[in-house]
Formats: structure tokens, C-alpha cells, sequence
């Protein structure tokens, strides 16, 4: 369970749910989430969460030659002040109003639930008032349950990347983006080179 944090850390509401930054105070309730709900991890990475998987969760920055302004590691707590998911968001990655989602992650017990996509719809708002133009991210080819949310969600495929690897396995990613303003997809590929289809 989280303590109760002051406002300053509070970055938006659902009407059941808070989304919160996370402190380093924070870790223990994080990897106690992150074991509890283990099927993140056996997909993407062929094995349990590692004894200090939120630890790395916390300290996770791009390589140097990935420009970025900030790292916002996100808990989503009901109002009891219990997680139901996580996120991890980067700020005008590559480019300006560039915005990343590393990770996101609900709960099991509320899969199929539509609490994902309602916590996804607060967070695409709360990016877009922050200056985020584009969205982007990554899903792993063959995770189809991830494929169809984010394609729901409105993302398009721009490239796919082979030989990614994650933990045990070797992936392709399929390198998805969602324009959130006018600007849309040939502008976003102007901006940022390496998910260019030909890249």
C-alpha cells in the first residue's frame, strides 16, 4: 500500500482511481505489485520479476544518445491507496512534444474489467495538457492481447525492430504511434528518423 502523499504528487484522477509520481519510498509497494502480477513479465521477459524489479524500474533511463527531458514513474492507487497498475512515461523523447510509454501494466484481477482503457484515456489527456503532441511505444510481436489494446487505443504501426532483446527472449517490436493534435504521422516521422519505415 502507498502512504498517503502529498498533493504535490497526485498527477490526475480517474473517478475510482489516482494517478500518482512515484518516490524511491515507493518501491517496496511497487515490487509487491510487480510480484503479484507476474504476466507482464513472463511475456516480455520469459521469467519472474527480478528481486529488485522495481528498483530497475526506477533507475531505467534511455541510452545517451536518446534525448529526453524527464521520467515519470506513475502508480495507479484506488482510494484505499492500493496499486492497480503502473506506468512509465518519458517527456519529449527524441524530439520535442515527443512523448514514450515504456511500461503500463494493470492488474490481473481487473483484466477485461475496461479499467485499462479508462486508465489509458486520463493518461493520453494528462500528456497531451503536459505538451505531448505524439505518443509512442512498443509492443512485442505475438503479445496480442497488448497488439489489439493499443490498436484500439488508436496507434498506428510505423516500423518494426527484430532482434530486440528482453530478459530470456528475443523479440520483434512493433513501434507504434498515436498523433494527439493536428500534426499527425508524416510530421512525426520528419522529427524523428529512426522509425522511419525504410530506418
Amino acid at each position: 500500500m502507498i502512504p498517503p502523499r502529498p498533493s504535490l504528487q497526485r498527477l490526475f484522477d480517474t473517478a475510482d482511481f489516482e494517478a500518482r509520481r512515484l518516490t524511491e519510498d515507493d518501491l517496496p509497494a511497487l515490487q509487491d505489485f510487480f510480484v503479484a502480477n507476474p504476466e507482464y513479465f513472463l511475456a516480455v521477459n520469459g521469467m519472474l520479476p527480478r528481486p529488485d524489479e522495481a528498483k530497475q524500474e526506477f533507475d531505467d533511463r534511455p541510452p545517451p544518445d536518446m534525448s529526453f527531458d524527464e521520467v515519470y514513474l506513475i502508480g495507479f492507487v484506488d482510494r484505499a491507496g492500493h496499486f492497480v497498475g503502473m506506468a512509465t512515461v518519458l517527456s519529449n523523447l527524441f524530439a520535442p512534444h515527443v512523448w514514450h510509454i515504456g511500461t503500463f501494466i494493470v492488474t490481473t484481477s481487473l483484466h477485461g474489467t475496461g479499467t485499462a482503457g479508462r486508465l489509458y484515456e486520463r493518461l493520453e489527456e494528462w500528456v497531451k495538457k503536459e505538451g505531448a503532441s505524439w505518443l509512442r511505444l512498443g509492443a512485442v510481436a505475438g503479445n496480442v492481447k497488448a497488439e489489439r489494446f493499443w490498436e484500439k487505443a488508436g496507434y498506428r504501426e510505423v516500423r518494426r525492430r527484430t532482434g530486440v532483446q528482453s530478459g530470456n527472449l528475443s523479440h520483434t517490436i512493433r513501434v507504434f504511434v498515436k498523433p494527439l493534435c493536428a500534426s499527425g504521422l508524416d510530421e512525426y516521422l520528419s522529427l524523428v528518423a529512426r522509425d522511419r519505415p525504410e530506418s
